[in-house]
């Protein structure tokens, strides 16, 4: 077997959420064994986000929030006077970029059964033109939209002119986030600890089951925290007739955000807790030289990044008349469970592997809508580390 695969190629294919790049958010891990040396590897994404401005007030009287929650969310009255006599929380956004993660990681062999991987993540916020993105691009959703689906896109790109590259954001606090095309972030340094226990069922059911623990540190001046996860990942593998290999993977994660902030942060999320559940299916077919194609598929469930009984009471403020779909996108989609496909292709010979990929959001949340990426790894040594 080529001495790169190691259970089911997965390279990084997080989200580029506006809110999600800011915390360290926990990648699936579906590998049967410690790598047998240490590797290094690349990771570029690009990901269309996009939200129409949308303002919303949160209610802080019992009775007044009783009194949203019993009307549908479209049809609330709640007028904002003053602070005094209608006291409410408010938060507005507008996001509209093409988010570009660039991404450097490290696997290092630690022992027999653990594993240290390093990552350092970083973000360009750009207007998505040509040539620096296709397929991401305003242009590309738009010709799509017109082309192929012949029904012109409802969710108001068109409306307020297409690559534009900016995201504002004004939370709860009162903090502001600006970032326009060319700001670069230097958003987090993560270390990833896994432990592959040795099970009989390894042998015997081929399959594999590995822990992680997760640090992350994230490093923008509008969230200089720590986050700390906790991650468990199995994987079942069937060889098949043909030099085909079938690999099932099955795993969960939970972020604790912020458990440390070291300045006052911007809210990303008022929920304290990120969970995560991937399910992956890939086949893999091995040529003659023993390099291999590979083809899988992800589904992605990730939890809300606000506290769900927010939903129950918010107002919310935008131009519906406007924009036919989506105007309350930028807010409600923070109170909903995202979920996403990825699919992803790998080629690798003895020396490296080289994937691409593309994920998209089926329920058009827009956080990313589209988003492809594409990742270079390749080990230090071909020779075994010691036990």
């Amino acid at each position: 077997m080529n001495i790169l695969k190691n259970g089911i190629d997965t390279p990084n294919t997080l989200s580029t959420h506006h809110f999600g790049i800011f915390s360290s958010r926990i990648s699936r891990n579906f590998q049967i064994h410690v790598p047998k040396s240490t590797s290094i590897s690349f990771n570029v994404s690009s990901g269309n986000v996009f939200h129409p401005f949308v303002e919303t007030y949160l209610p802080k009287k019992p009775e007044v929030r009783k009194a949203q929650s019993e009307v549908k969310w479209h049809d609330r009255t709640f007028f904002f006077l003053d602070e005094e006599t209608t006291p409410a929380d408010y938060m507005n956004i507008k996001v509209d970029a093409v988010i570009k993660e660039f991404r450097f990681n490290i696997d290092i062999p630690l022992a027999e059964r653990h594993e240290l991987d390093l990552s350092l993540r970083s973000h360009l916020i750009s207007n998505g033109k040509y040539p620096l993105s296709v397929l991401t691009s305003d242009e590309f959703i738009e010709w799509t939209h017109s082309n192929i689906i012949r029904k012109e896109d409802p969710y108001g790109r068109r409306y307020y002119g297409l690559n534009q590259g900016n995201i504002e954001y004004l939370d709860r606090n009162e903090n502001i986030l600006e970032l326009h095309n060319g700001d670069f972030i230097f958003n987090g340094i993560e270390f990833n600890h896994y432990y592959y226990p040795n099970f009989k069922f390894n042998k015997t059911k081929n399959i594999f089951i590995n822990f992680g623990s997760h640090l992350g540190w994230n490093t923008s001046k509008y969230n200089n925290a720590l986050d700390i996860g906790a991650s468990v990942n199995g994987i079942k593998t069937l060889t098949l007739k043909n030099s085909y290999l079938l690999n099932l993977g099955l795993g969960f994660n939970i972020l604790r955000k912020n458990i440390i902030n070291f300045k006052d942060p911007m809210d990303f999320g008022n929920n304290p807790f990120l969970g995560t559940g991937e399910a992956d299916i890939e086949l893999t077919k091995f040529t003659k030289n023993r390099h291999y194609h590979a083809f899988g598929v992800n589904y992605q469930l990730q939890s809300r990044y606000n506290k769900k009984e927010e939903a129950s009471y918010y107002q919310l403020i935008g131009k519906w008349q406007e924009i036919r779909g989506g105007w309350h996108h930028g807010i409600s989609t923070l109170y909903k469970t995202l979920t996403y496909w990825t699919f992803t292709y790998t080629y690798a010979w003895k020396t490296a592997k080289l994937s691409v990929y593309l994920k998209e959001d089926f329920l058009v949340n827009n956080a990313a809508d589209l988003q492809t990426g594409i990742n270079f790894t390749f080990p230090l040594s071909l020779h075994n580390t010691p036990n």
